[in-house]
């Protein structure tokens, strides 16, 4: 694949979410990112939601995990143990021949394992790190341990998020991952830029509670200038109505409105032919509807819940309403407008067949798009970095292989394959 990142090596020394993303990435720009796993313990990303296998494939599922394989497309992978010396040697070997280092461990990990900055820059002194902790490099949770949900409650996002009389709740996905991950990959274009011009590399922070600060920047402001206190209001918008997510016919099914005009208000009412509510001198103006957005849902309730979410959104978008149909997965895959623009491809996941995932959207525009590879298999790459790129010996390889610093499968694998065959 070619990108304004041809040329550029990245190590990817990450796990979960927020790191890999960050790789995938930097993969889809164009660099050649090389994604440690590990030697000494398969993470769980590896095999979660592992897809069905199609009949007479025998594919492991720890190359089968949605998440890991969405996560680390366009990668190379290789095994290594970087807590052994041996693996801890050919790490800082790979980082002399590389430009970017990403990682997202607690701050104490690279210490512990002899591969901080100051070992990195002195392998490649204009090497540049980007680190991604839950809560930064220093201050009192410096060390502290955090996935989404902890990142997602201690930033507000999740006081934020649920219905006025429940409790708080965990946003539907991997929000402060994603926000964090776009966070790393700008610092880390713009430390390129910046070497590119001074010759100097960088150590990069990128503490994943400050990613999601940039997201609630609108609530923290109404506290600090009016002191008023954001509320979990569901579907609802501090001032605008209608905005809500509305039942449709079907199981299941819905539609999203949202008014910011009267015009868009009186349009509405002429499509469920209420002209009555729009005539309606209460209705009149964001502030009246919104202090009777309980009514008016009721009233738009009762008219979409006969109809189909598809065509609702017609309707309401011909006449100028913004409106969308709640679309779930498969309905997505198969919308033309997601079909026409190609905003899903289809690498072909072994065993399982081509596996639907999102195109970078700073592609989807192009004229002709380059193709990302799949997500590599568990050490797919360990003969090219290893013994190419790193000059290896076919026995000093054999060796490390037999001593579990590199392996070919995962080491609880290894054992239990060991088991069968004693």
């Amino acid at each position: 694949m070619t990108g304004p990142l041809s040329g550029v090596r990245v190590v990817d020394f990450t796990q979960a979410v927020a790191g890999p993303v960050a790789g995938v990435m930097l993969a889809n720009l164009g660099a050649e990112v090389i994604h440690i796993e590990y030697s000494s313990g398969l993470r769980p990303v590896r095999e979660a939601s592992a897809l069905p296998l199609l009949p007479g494939h025998d594919d492991p599922s720890y190359n089968r995990g949605t998440i890991f394989n969405e996560c680390n497309r366009g990668k190379k992978s290789i095994s290594l143990n970087v807590a052994h010396p041996e693996g801890r040697e050919l790490f800082l070997r790979l980082v002399a021949t590389s430009d970017v280092v990403v990682e997202n461990y607690s701050p104490r990990v690279l210490g512990n394992l002899g591969i901080d900055y100051p070992e990195l820059v002195r392998r490649r002194p204009d090497i540049i790190l980007a680190s991604i902790p839950a809560f930064g490099l220093s201050g009192p949770y410096r060390d502290k341990l955090s996935y989404g949900p902890g990142i997602d409650a201690m930033s507000g996002f999740s006081h934020l998020t649920g219905y006025p009389d429940s409790q708080p709740l965990k946003p539907g996905n991997f929000f402060c991952d994603q926000s964090s991950a776009t966070f790393c990959v700008l610092a880390v274009l713009g430390a390129l830029w910046r070497r590119r011009h001074t010759g100097e590399g960088a150590r990069i922070e990128i503490p994943m509670i400050e990613t999601v600060f940039q997201l609630l920047g609108d609530a923290y402001m109404d506290y600090a200038m009016n002191g008023v206190e954001r509320k979990r209001q569901g579907n609802a918008h501090a001032w605008i109505a209608p905005h809500n997510v509305y039942p449709c016919a079907g199981t299941d099914t819905w539609v999203a409105i949202a008014v910011t005009t009267d015009a868009q208000w009186q349009a509405l009412c002429g499509v469920i032919d209420r002209p009555d509510l729009g005539a309606h001198l209460e209705y009149a103006g964001a502030l009246g509807r919104y202090h009777r957005r309980r009514d008016i849902d009721a009233e738009i309730g009762a008219w979409t819940v006969t109809r189909d979410h598809y065509a609702i959104q017609q309707r309401l978008q011909a006449a100028g309403v913004p409106a969308g149909a709640v679309l779930d997965g498969l309905e997505l895959l198969r919308d033309p407008h997601v079909v026409a623009r190609g905003a899903f491809e289809y690498p072909y996941t072994p065993g399982v067949g081509p596996t639907p995932f999102a195109r970078a959207p700073f592609m989807a525009g192009r004229p002709e798009r380059d193709y990302v590879a799949p997500a590599p298999a568990y050490g797919e790459h360990n003969d090219e970095v290893f013994r190419d790129l790193l000059a290896l010996g076919g026995e000093e390889f054999e060796r490390l292989e037999s001593e579990q610093v590199v392996l070919r499968v995962p080491i609880e694998y290894s054992r239990a394959q060991a088991s069968e065959n004693a």
